[in-house]
């Protein structure tokens, strides 16, 4: 089966709907949310934890099955994957500050930019495939912002300092792996195909950027998200 990367292009007819549902699916559930007790939240929570369980393993199932599953393209490497295996499995562990850090500032701020500039790798052109991309980002972005405001979980005042040092250990390892196995986990081997204006230059300059850009948005995300809930 061929495949190739799907790119949506920024607020064209099919960005639009996509956002608009996407945005409101995570409204609604942020709505209902807020009238339940702690233990329907929590379940509410759970629900959504296994359908991205349910979604990530099809997903490697559908890939296996059809024969294109790699190594070098199907690890959950990518910010996004990594951030979607922690939102899979957190709810299901004990409370881990680490862990919950790193899925909201990374899935926050690594969904956002899937949804601004999409790109389906490894695209089949199924509406399975499709769907899952929308719903698996939605998903990184809601867990964490339903755990913060529903369920107890803390940003402390230097958490987006760590979550820059986490992010960096990330990179360190997977920037020689994509040399190693022939990827491009994180992007950090060569920049995706979407026109996004955060890459500046090529390749390693538009990474030495995106540590300044990091730095920026996990602030400013800490700024707004303690400033709303005070």
């Amino acid at each position: 089966m061929n495949t190739e990367n799907y790119v949506i292009d920024f607020l064209s007819n099919e960005w639009v709907r996509n956002t608009i549902v996407s945005l409101l699916y995570i409204l609604l559930v942020l709505f209902i949310g807020r009238q339940l007790s702690y233990k329907q939240r929590l379940y509410l929570a759970k629900s959504i934890a296994i359908l991205l369980i349910i979604t990530t393993v099809t997903g490697h199932a559908r890939n296996i099955a059809n024969g294109y599953w790699n190594i070098s393209e199907n690890l959950p490497l990518h910010l996004c994957g990594i951030s979607n295996l922690i939102a899979c499995f957190i709810l299901f562990t004990k409370k881990n500050k680490v862990l919950f850090e790193f899925l909201f500032y990374a899935g926050i701020i690594g969904g956002i930019q899937a949804f601004l500039t999409p790109q389906i790798n490894n695209f089949d052109g199924s509406n399975y495939e499709y769907i899952e991309y929308h719903f698996s980002h939605a998903g990184i972005i809601l867990l964490p912002i339903f755990m913060y405001n529903y369920l107890n979980y803390e940003i402390t005042k230097f958490s987006w300092l760590r979550v820059v040092l986490y992010l960096n250990v990330v990179l360190m390892i997977v920037m020689p792996l994509n040399f190693q196995i022939d990827s491009n986990y994180m992007y950090l081997a060569y920049p995706p195909n979407v026109n996004n204006p955060l890459i500046i230059g090529e390749w390693p300059y538009y990474v030495i950027y995106w540590e300044f850009i990091i730095v920026i948005f996990t602030y400013t995300t800490y700024v707004i998200t303690t400033r709303k809930k005070a």
